[in-house]
């Protein structure tokens, strides 16, 4: 069995350096400090924002003192990241959050208040130069206006932002601190130790008896806990409707599109046409069986290699130069950042026991940007560090670009830079292999993408629906139900070719995203984009580079749809869906081939 080392046993040449925000955790106390000043200063705004000098004022105070907190959270976040078992991380993380809820609550107040003002003596203070700096921020506040409540009821929502996230922050302990696995088996009876951060590694092997127990094992885990992640995904459910209805907003999916101006219609699409293309996954399902060889494929062959004779490990190091040649098409200026991140510590490369699972990309304004990764050296390693460094990527040029309040890019936008970088890796690699088996090694890879990216997510987008849906119409989401919707769609969107495993339908419990309400479907959307942008830049077609590279610096300076719309991508239609989908075939197609010359 491989122990995962301490994190105090780990080499710093491949941990990151989180100096630009704090250099140590005396500077971020003392930086806590300063916070509750800068709060009361702010509280003093209350009944004089009625002018354009005072809201400016406000704003520009407000601004400043969300910077310091963003710092202040983003410091303890990472550290609490780098070891979920640690007590100081965990004190720090729940320090920084009271911080964060007592500034929320005590400047409640201000939205209300702004928006308060007569409505044509507002447009006028808005229309004036001396809230230029502020007037998109403005106008998107007065487009909001009738579901923002009173000054009161604001504060009192906000005093309860912690306890309403104490659903998600419950799950995300039990996954990454306190659940525990079995040893499982592999094909030599040798005993493997099975954990959240290598249970994809795992599943993507070649041992298939190591796939089936490590898969058996890790979801008896989640269904002993079942009851537990039900109440809890509940809880979070019932505080997102409550809180829609508080809003006077007609669904809580109406809720969280509105926050971004996003139509409904965009949402619907993206299943709608998932499913008019279903088939095109069954038929993706229906080669996995083939190649494997196998009388019943079931969801621990979903992961399997392809190219069973294929064994791609990479080095770190070997990592850092396919990332850096696969994003060329984007210009010296790119790569230059890029290489800039491998030098400067951006990174946390390696497990360590008790480290957080999976990989993100995180920052401030004021700090370079971070990536958390788990990297074993396979070929889904590397992508992921191609993949977040675009999110990296996006907040360099935002940060970049854009004054501290259009700094934020949203999270419809937000999976665009990542899955660019991810396809011009594979087409990168693709460009210069030719042996049959690598082939079809990549083109299982980018076959991997589209089903764990657009049809997974939007499988997890339409189990949102359903269950919000539930809630909304009085239903129970207790254990059994949510396993019987989960289970209904894993049957639907693989279809027939896959053998259904009776433990799948708790794979619901362990998706940290369906805690933001409403979040996945960004993952299948962002795809799409990310696949008419990438064939654009790699195609040279007249301003798809420029347009692209302006895309990454607009942060939330205008609504995410428009910002797209100027990558040259409309999502007000099916049409980047369907364009998708007909790359994804085209992938397809030849995988197909290369089995049937094999």
């Amino acid at each position: 069995m491989i122990e995962l080392k301490e994190r105090k046993e780990m080499d710093p040449a491949y941990m990151w350096d989180l100096s630009t925000l704090f250099s140590n955790d005396e500077e971020w106390e003392k930086a806590c400090g300063e916070l509750k000043p800068l709060t009361d200063a702010l509280e003093g705004y209350a009944g004089k924002l009625n002018n354009a000098k005072d809201i400016k004022a406000f704003l520009n105070a407000s601004t400043d003192a969300a910077r310091k907190m963003e710092n202040v959270f983003t410091y303890a976040s990472l550290r609490n990241c780098e070891d979920t078992r640690d007590s100081k991380g965990q004190e720090m993380y729940a320090k920084s959050y009271g911080i964060y809820v007592d500034m929320m609550t005590r400047t409640a107040f201000a939205e209300p208040e702004i928006l308060s003002n007569d409505e044509e003596a507002l447009k006028t203070i808005i229309a004036s130069d001396e809230l230029k700096e502020y007037r998109f921020y403005l106008e998107n506040k007065i487009r909001m206006k009738k579901h923002t409540l009173s000054a009161q009821e604001e504060r009192v929502i906000a005093s309860f932002a912690e306890a309403i996230n104490a659903s998600g922050n419950v799950a995300e302990t039990l996954m990454d601190a306190d659940m525990k696995f079995s040893d499982v088996k592999d094909e030599n009876g040798e005993d493997v130790k099975l954990s959240s951060s290598n249970f994809i590694l795992l599943q993507s092997g070649n041992d298939r008896t190591l796939r089936k127990n490590s898969f058996e094992s890790y979801y008896q885990s989640y269904a002993d806990l079942n009851n537990t992640f039900a109440a809890s995904y509940s809880g979070c459910v019932k505080a997102a409707t409550a809180e829609a209805s508080l809003r006077h907003f007609p669904s809580s999916i109406a809720m969280s599109l509105a926050n971004d101006n996003i139509p409904l219609s965009v949402y619907e699409n993206l299943i709608e046409t998932i499913h008019k293309h279903i088939g095109l996954l069954h038929r993706y399902v229906a080669l996995r069986k083939k190649i494997l060889q196998v009388d019943e494929l079931h969801y621990y062959d979903l992961y399997a290699p392809l190219a069973k004779d294929i064994h791609q490990k990479y080095t770190y190091e070997e990592a850092q130069k396919l990332v850096l040649d696969a994003v060329k098409p984007l210009g010296k200026n790119y790569v230059k950042i890029v290489q800039s991140a491998f030098d400067n510590h951006w990174i946390d490369v390696y497990p360590n026991a008790g480290k957080r699972g999976g990989a993100f990309s995180s920052g401030t304004y004021d700090s370079n940007p971070y990536i958390l990764t788990n990297f074993t050296g396979t070929l889904d390693s590397v992508s992921t560090i191609a993949h977040e460094m675009g999110h990296s990527l996006h907040t360099w040029h935002t940060n970049h670009t854009q004054p501290a309040q259009y700094a934020s890019y949203t999270m419809f936008v937000a999976e665009v830079a990542s899955t660019v970088n991810e396809n011009l890796l594979i087409e990168q690699l693709l460009s210069k292999e030719t042996d049959p088996l690598i082939r079809l090694a990549l083109l299982n890879q980018y076959m991997e993408g589209f089903k764990g990216t657009v049809f997974r997510q939007t499988k997890f987008a339409e189990f949102e629906k359903e269950a919000y849906a539930m809630c909304e119409r009085g239903e129970a989401l207790n254990g059994e139900a949510l396993n019987a919707l989960y289970e209904k769609l894993v049957r639907f969107y693989y279809g027939e070719n896959l053998d259904f495993d009776d433990k799948v339908k708790y794979e619901w419990s362990r998706i940290p995203h369906f805690y933001m309400p409403f979040y996945v479907f960004v993952y299948a959307t962002g795809y799409c984009s990310a696949v008419a942008i990438s064939e654009g830049i790699l195609e040279g077609r007249e301003g798809a580079l420029q347009n692209y590279l302006e895309f990454l610096s607009m942060g939330g300076s205008e609504y995410p749809v428009d910002e797209l719309i100027h990558a040259g991508v409309n999502l007000n239609t099916p049409a980047p869906i369907e364009t998708a989908l007909k790359k994804f075939e085209k992938v397809l197609e030849e995988a197909e081939q290369i089995v049937n010359r094999l």
